[in-house]
Protein backbone atom coordinates (compact mmCIF):
# COMPACT_ATOMS: atom_id res chain seq x y z
CA UNK A 1 0.00 0.00 0.00
CA UNK A 2 1.04 3.17 -1.04
CA UNK A 3 2.55 5.59 2.15
CA UNK A 4 -0.14 7.50 3.79
CA UNK A 5 0.55 11.64 2.95
CA UNK A 6 1.01 13.74 5.95
CA UNK A 7 -0.94 16.50 6.58
CA UNK A 8 1.05 19.84 5.48
CA UNK A 9 0.53 22.95 6.98
CA UNK A 10 1.44 26.54 5.71
CA UNK A 11 4.41 27.85 7.53
CA UNK A 12 5.94 32.13 7.60
CA UNK A 13 9.26 32.52 8.15
CA UNK A 14 9.76 34.80 11.08
CA UNK A 15 12.54 36.51 9.76
CA UNK A 16 11.60 36.84 6.00
CA UNK A 17 7.95 36.18 6.00
CA UNK A 18 8.60 33.77 3.00
CA UNK A 19 6.03 30.79 3.11
CA UNK A 20 6.78 27.61 2.81
CA UNK A 21 4.83 24.23 3.01
CA UNK A 22 6.13 21.55 5.89
CA UNK A 23 4.68 18.59 7.75
CA UNK A 24 2.24 19.22 10.47
CA UNK A 25 4.27 16.64 12.84
CA UNK A 26 7.43 18.52 12.07
CA UNK A 27 9.23 20.09 14.84
CA UNK A 28 11.79 22.73 12.75
CA UNK A 29 13.07 23.14 9.89
CA UNK A 30 14.31 25.67 7.35
CA UNK A 31 13.51 28.78 6.01
CA UNK A 32 14.21 28.08 2.04
CA UNK A 33 15.02 31.56 0.82
CA UNK A 34 17.26 33.19 4.03
CA UNK A 35 18.24 30.19 5.79
CA UNK A 36 16.50 31.18 9.35
CA UNK A 37 15.79 27.90 11.83
CA UNK A 38 11.89 27.74 12.29
CA UNK A 39 10.12 26.16 15.20
CA UNK A 40 7.38 25.05 13.40
CA UNK A 41 4.64 24.74 16.44
CA UNK A 42 5.91 28.33 17.87
CA UNK A 43 4.96 29.80 14.01
CA UNK A 44 1.81 28.30 14.07
CA UNK A 45 0.63 29.05 17.88
CA UNK A 46 -1.85 32.00 17.55
CA UNK A 47 0.15 35.77 18.52
CA UNK A 48 -0.59 35.96 22.33
CA UNK A 49 -1.62 39.51 23.71
CA UNK A 50 1.39 41.46 24.64
CA UNK A 51 1.60 42.09 28.52
CA UNK A 52 0.42 45.23 29.53
CA UNK A 53 -2.07 45.49 26.45
CA UNK A 54 -5.54 44.28 27.67
CA UNK A 55 -8.51 44.18 25.40
CA UNK A 56 -10.25 47.50 25.25
CA UNK A 57 -13.67 46.92 26.97
CA UNK A 58 -16.42 49.63 27.13
CA UNK A 59 -18.86 49.59 30.03
CA UNK A 60 -22.68 50.46 28.60
CA UNK A 61 -25.73 49.49 31.01
CA UNK A 62 -28.50 47.41 29.42
CA UNK A 63 -31.63 49.92 28.11
CA UNK A 64 -34.04 46.99 29.47
CA UNK A 65 -33.34 45.95 32.43
CA UNK A 66 -29.78 48.31 33.67
CA UNK A 67 -27.45 45.25 33.92
CA UNK A 68 -24.22 47.11 33.71
CA UNK A 69 -21.68 45.06 30.79
CA UNK A 70 -18.51 45.32 29.74
CA UNK A 71 -18.38 45.07 25.64
CA UNK A 72 -15.21 45.45 23.15
CA UNK A 73 -14.69 49.10 21.99
CA UNK A 74 -15.09 47.96 18.20
CA UNK A 75 -18.36 45.77 18.90
CA UNK A 76 -21.21 47.24 16.90
CA UNK A 77 -23.85 45.23 18.70
CA UNK A 78 -24.38 42.73 21.91
CA UNK A 79 -26.62 40.96 24.23
CA UNK A 80 -27.37 41.46 27.66
CA UNK A 81 -25.97 38.22 29.82
CA UNK A 82 -29.28 39.13 31.96
CA UNK A 83 -32.02 39.68 30.06
CA UNK A 84 -31.21 38.76 26.69
CA UNK A 85 -32.39 41.60 24.97
CA UNK A 86 -30.68 43.51 21.98
CA UNK A 87 -28.47 45.98 22.11
CA UNK A 88 -27.25 48.67 19.14
CA UNK A 89 -23.76 49.86 19.78
CA UNK A 90 -23.69 51.76 16.32
CA UNK A 91 -23.13 55.03 15.57
CA UNK A 92 -25.46 57.48 13.23
CA UNK A 93 -24.48 59.83 11.06
CA UNK A 94 -27.06 62.16 9.85
CA UNK A 95 -26.97 64.40 6.55
CA UNK A 96 -30.66 64.37 4.73
CA UNK A 97 -34.25 64.10 5.66
CA UNK A 98 -34.97 60.96 7.96
CA UNK A 99 -38.09 60.31 10.23
CA UNK A 100 -37.08 57.07 12.44
CA UNK A 101 -36.68 55.96 16.26
CA UNK A 102 -32.59 55.48 17.54
CA UNK A 103 -32.02 53.40 20.33
CA UNK A 104 -28.25 52.71 20.48
CA UNK A 105 -25.39 53.45 23.02
CA UNK A 106 -23.22 54.90 20.05
CA UNK A 107 -23.04 57.94 18.95
CA UNK A 108 -25.74 60.22 16.59
CA UNK A 109 -24.57 62.95 14.94
CA UNK A 110 -26.69 65.14 12.94
CA UNK A 111 -25.02 67.70 10.40
CA UNK A 112 -26.14 70.77 9.44
CA UNK A 113 -28.17 69.88 6.41
CA UNK A 114 -29.81 66.62 8.59
CA UNK A 115 -33.36 66.49 9.52
CA UNK A 116 -34.62 64.60 11.73
CA UNK A 117 -38.49 64.14 12.60
CA UNK A 118 -41.13 62.62 14.71
CA UNK A 119 -38.38 60.75 16.43
CA UNK A 120 -37.72 59.49 19.94
CA UNK A 121 -33.95 58.90 20.17
CA UNK A 122 -31.99 57.21 22.95
CA UNK A 123 -28.39 57.23 22.23
CA UNK A 124 -25.09 57.61 23.98
CA UNK A 125 -24.12 60.82 22.95
CA UNK A 126 -25.49 63.55 20.45
CA UNK A 127 -23.94 66.12 18.21
CA UNK A 128 -26.53 68.05 16.93
CA UNK A 129 -26.02 70.60 14.06
CA UNK A 130 -29.33 70.15 12.34
CA UNK A 131 -32.92 70.08 12.83
CA UNK A 132 -34.11 67.60 15.18
CA UNK A 133 -37.89 67.54 15.82
CA UNK A 134 -38.75 64.83 18.77
CA UNK A 135 -37.40 63.59 22.25
CA UNK A 136 -33.93 63.18 22.87
CA UNK A 137 -32.05 61.87 25.48
CA UNK A 138 -28.41 61.24 25.22
CA UNK A 139 -27.03 59.24 28.21
CA UNK A 140 -23.92 60.97 28.24
CA UNK A 141 -23.26 63.72 26.55
CA UNK A 142 -25.42 66.05 24.36
CA UNK A 143 -23.58 68.59 21.95
CA UNK A 144 -24.93 71.47 20.67
CA UNK A 145 -23.73 73.92 17.65
CA UNK A 146 -25.42 77.50 16.27
CA UNK A 147 -26.63 75.96 13.79
CA UNK A 148 -28.64 73.11 15.62
CA UNK A 149 -32.72 73.70 15.51
CA UNK A 150 -34.18 71.82 17.99
CA UNK A 151 -37.88 71.26 19.00
CA UNK A 152 -39.18 69.18 21.43
CA UNK A 153 -37.62 67.40 24.71
CA UNK A 154 -34.42 66.70 25.42
CA UNK A 155 -32.16 65.49 28.73
CA UNK A 156 -28.53 64.46 28.82
CA UNK A 157 -25.77 63.18 31.15
CA UNK A 158 -23.56 65.87 30.26
CA UNK A 159 -24.72 69.53 28.11
CA UNK A 160 -21.62 71.03 25.94
CA UNK A 161 -21.87 74.14 24.07
CA UNK A 162 -18.39 74.46 21.96
CA UNK A 163 -16.74 77.66 21.39
CA UNK A 164 -17.76 80.14 19.25
CA UNK A 165 -21.21 78.62 19.13
CA UNK A 166 -24.50 79.28 21.47
CA UNK A 167 -28.07 78.15 21.71
CA UNK A 168 -31.20 79.84 23.23
CA UNK A 169 -33.90 77.66 24.92
CA UNK A 170 -37.02 79.24 26.73
CA UNK A 171 -37.31 76.82 29.00
CA UNK A 172 -35.58 75.09 31.89
CA UNK A 173 -32.58 72.93 30.64
CA UNK A 174 -32.03 69.91 33.58
CA UNK A 175 -28.99 67.77 32.85
CA UNK A 176 -26.33 65.82 35.01
CA UNK A 177 -23.63 68.55 34.25
CA UNK A 178 -22.55 70.62 31.81
CA UNK A 179 -19.58 72.82 30.28
CA UNK A 180 -19.94 76.11 28.46
CA UNK A 181 -17.24 76.93 26.10
CA UNK A 182 -19.45 79.01 23.77
CA UNK A 183 -22.65 81.03 24.62
CA UNK A 184 -25.91 79.63 26.18
CA UNK A 185 -29.17 81.54 26.63
CA UNK A 186 -31.30 79.45 29.72
CA UNK A 187 -32.03 78.87 33.34
CA UNK A 188 -29.99 75.74 34.13
CA UNK A 189 -30.19 73.07 36.06
CA UNK A 190 -27.43 70.31 36.67
CA UNK A 191 -27.54 67.77 39.50
CA UNK A 192 -23.68 67.84 39.09
CA UNK A 193 -21.27 70.47 38.30
CA UNK A 194 -21.20 73.33 35.61
CA UNK A 195 -18.08 74.49 34.69
CA UNK A 196 -18.64 78.21 32.36
CA UNK A 197 -14.80 78.14 30.22
CA UNK A 198 -13.02 81.13 29.91
CA UNK A 199 -14.78 81.96 26.21
CA UNK A 200 -17.96 80.75 27.68
CA UNK A 201 -21.03 83.01 28.52
CA UNK A 202 -24.33 82.05 30.53
CA UNK A 203 -27.50 84.41 30.58
CA UNK A 204 -29.56 82.64 33.03
CA UNK A 205 -30.17 81.55 35.94
CA UNK A 206 -28.34 78.24 37.55
CA UNK A 207 -28.80 75.73 40.26
CA UNK A 208 -25.87 72.88 40.74
CA UNK A 209 -23.89 70.91 43.05
CA UNK A 210 -20.84 73.18 41.73
CA UNK A 211 -19.89 75.95 39.56
CA UNK A 212 -16.78 76.40 37.89
CA UNK A 213 -15.94 80.34 36.39
CA UNK A 214 -12.85 80.41 34.60
CA UNK A 215 -11.05 84.06 34.68
CA UNK A 216 -12.99 85.82 31.53
CA UNK A 217 -16.00 83.87 31.96
CA UNK A 218 -19.32 85.79 31.41
CA UNK A 219 -22.01 84.99 33.76
CA UNK A 220 -25.58 86.81 33.93
CA UNK A 221 -28.35 85.28 36.40
CA UNK A 222 -28.55 84.00 39.70
CA UNK A 223 -26.73 80.68 41.17
CA UNK A 224 -27.34 78.50 43.47
CA UNK A 225 -25.01 76.35 44.62
CA UNK A 226 -24.20 72.75 46.65
CA UNK A 227 -27.37 71.27 46.17
CA UNK A 228 -28.55 68.60 43.92
CA UNK A 229 -31.37 68.49 40.93
CA UNK A 230 -34.82 67.71 43.15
Amino acid sequence: MPAKKQAKVLVSCPRCGHQQSEPRAAISTACKKCGQYIRVKEVLKPAARPAGRPKELRKLVCFECGTELEVAVSAQSTMCKRCSSHIDLRDYHISNAVSKNFKTKGELVLEPKGYVFNTEAVVGDAIIKGKFLGKLVAERSLTIYSTADIKGHFKAGRLVIPAENHFRWKEEITVGAAEIAGELAADLRAAGGVVLRATGRLFGDVQAKNLVVEEGAVMVGKAKIGVSKS
